[in-house]
């Protein structure tokens, strides 16, 4: 059996939102919300990795073998766009549901110009963290350079709309900011470097994570940003590949840390919608107990499976490499299942994901 340790060059899975399953997309905005910008770890990057040195790709088959988007271009329709999925994932649908494109591109994508960047971009890279260190294990693009794309970004849209038209824009998007998992699961509980070395207990490892995340939401705040959807961590012991680690049960310890740390993002959002001025609104993703409900009672939400991913001869190991075109017994019908690898959502679930959140978050920015 495959050890954790073993395990470590695949991206963990950063967190879901609110599942509440639906066959439809929410409804779509009216202009309130002209872009989406996001950031993140592979939840949300939608093939920033394709273009960096890394082992933590998806851009090969089985992944997006059911992304079917009429004018998709390169990569879609059945193709892999890096997305670490099968088709689309939540950001996606909530480009979608608020009147942008039903993709939103990768900024390192070279063959994306301005006029697609303007209305969304990611900056999300798969494995990425709240701690600098947790990127560097798997040489993707720490946080800190994730806002630095973001900054030469925002000069570009400068650049191609005025500084005005660009100020209205970006004081107008939505940022989401989707990060934490790998933190805990890749690098605390596996080879404890950087900052997580440094901390005795994952509580107050959590508080340094927690103080990060604040001061990137003040920071995207000076740059102008005043729509921030700050997610939580969901129960992340009930992931695949943790119930494969262990006894095929829920490991309590990671979820109680999950909890922990999301009680305290709580208390930051509280905080910055306090200090925040300019009209700035910070809102949090829960994801703790939406989730759990879907995994306690999965028939309710029309899933048949939640305990192993659809990609994979056990569901419970395999991802990105391992879960490519020579992994035999990848499920006819992804639909049925919650997860598309050891640790990352179907599309399915990411539509239900997008649909909740419009539906009990999102939508006060409508």
């Amino acid at each position: 059996m495959c050890s954790r340790r073993d395990l470590v060059v695949a991206v963990a899975f950063l967190h879901l939102s609110v599942v509440v399953l639906s066959g439809e997309p929410a409804a779509a905005g009216k202009g309130n919300v002209p872009a989406l910008i996001v950031f993140g770890d592979s939840t949300v990057d939608t093939g920033n990795n394709n273009y960096l040195s890394t082992l933590v790709r998806s851009d090969f088959a089985p992944y997006g073998r059911d992304l079917q988007l009429a004018g998709a271009g390169a990569g879609g329709n059945g193709r892999p766009t890096g997305r670490f999925s099968n088709g689309r994932l939540a950001v996606d649908f909530i480009s979608e549901a608020f009147g942008l494109p039903p993709l939103v591109p990768p900024y390192l994508d070279p063959a994306v110009n301005m006029s697609s960047l303007a209305a969304g971009a990611c900056f999300a890279s798969a494995g990425a963290g709240y701690d600098n260190a947790t990127s560097d294990l798997f040489s993707v693009l720490p946080l800190w350079k994730e806002l630095d794309y973001f900054k030469e970004y925002a000069a570009r849209l400068r650049g191609f709309r005025g500084d005005d038209a660009a100020a209205e824009t970006l004081s107008g998007a939505l940022y989401i900011v989707s990060m934490g998992t790998n933190d805990f699961l890749e690098n605390y509980y596996v080879v404890a470097r950087g900052h997580a070395a440094e901390y005795s207990t994952a509580a107050a490892y959590g508080d340094y994570l927690l103080g990060v995340a604040e001061s990137f939401v003040r920071e995207l705040h000076a740059l102008g940003a005043r729509k921030v959807d700050l997610n939580g961590l969901p129960p992340m012991g009930c992931l695949p590949l943790e119930r494969a680690t262990g006894s095929g049960a829920c490991t309590d310890e990671y979820n109680a840390v999950a909890e922990r740390f999301n009680a305290g993002l709580r208390d930051v959002i509280s905080r910055l919608n306090d200090e925040l001025g300019g009209g700035a609104r910070i809102v949090y993703g829960d994801v703790y107990g939406p989730v759990a409900a879907v995994l306690a009672d999965p028939a309710a939400y029309g899933l048949e499976n939640v305990k192993a991913g659809c990609c994979g001869v056990t569901g419970v190991f395999e991802m990105g490499y391992m879960c490519g075109a020579r992994s035999p017994l990848t499920c006819a019908d992804a639909s049925k299942f919650a997860f598309w690898d050891a640790i990352h959502p179907t599309e399915r679930l990411h539509r239900a994901i997008a649909d909740a959140k419009m539906n009990t978050t999102l939508y006060v920015f409508l």
